[in-house]
């Protein structure tokens, strides 16, 4: 495995729209069997809204950490931030609130280097659909486990759950 093929980088107001196509792809791939044709239809109809969004964000001190193969092709995306208040009750200060590489990057190594680069080695939560077995297994081999919080989505999402899972100590995986 040679994740030496990409580059990390933070992202710049620049990359948002590809970092959100990217994003959107990921999407496609991870959820079509969960969501209807429209929920991807709204999601693109929304890029240029998101893209103004996310450089807001920027602007403001977020982070965005992008992955680009030899060809400059953003081909993973992660961020993380502090936890919400509604996750206080772990004592985790930070979570990781986006982590996405496109299928044919799966098994790379490239997921654990954004991660990584993402939270380091600090104790940290994030939340995962509940039907997301890849993703849920890939969390687990890194030290994340199940909290027994479970969280129904609402609005485009609706129908679906999210659980949480937290990393603590130096199970790092």
């Amino acid at each position: 495995m040679n994740t030496n093929l990409y580059t990390l980088r933070l992202a710049t107001p620049e990359d948002i729209p590809a970092a959100l196509e990217m994003k959107l792809a990921a999407w496609e791939e991870t959820y079509a069997d969960q969501r209807p044709g429209s929920f991807f239809d709204n999601a693109r109809a929304a890029l240029e809204q998101q893209s103004d969004w996310w450089a807001r964000g920027l602007a403001q001190g977020a982070e965005l950490w992008i992955a680009t193969d030899v060809d400059s092709r953003i081909v993973g995306v992660a961020g993380g931030g502090p936890s919400a208040d509604d996750d206080a009750d772990t004592g985790i200060g930070i979570e990781l609130q986006i982590l996405y590489v496109l299928a044919e990057h799966h098994g790379t190594g490239l997921g654990k280097r954004l991660m990584d680069t993402v939270l380091g080695n600090r104790d940290a939560l994030l939340w995962v659909l509940e039907h997301n077995p890849r993703a849920r297994r890939f969390y687990a081999k890194h030290g994340f486990v199940a909290d027994g919080r479970i969280e129904a989505l609402a609005d485009d999402w609706a129908g679906l759950k999210e659980i949480r899972m937290l990393r603590r100590g130096a199970n790092r995986g």
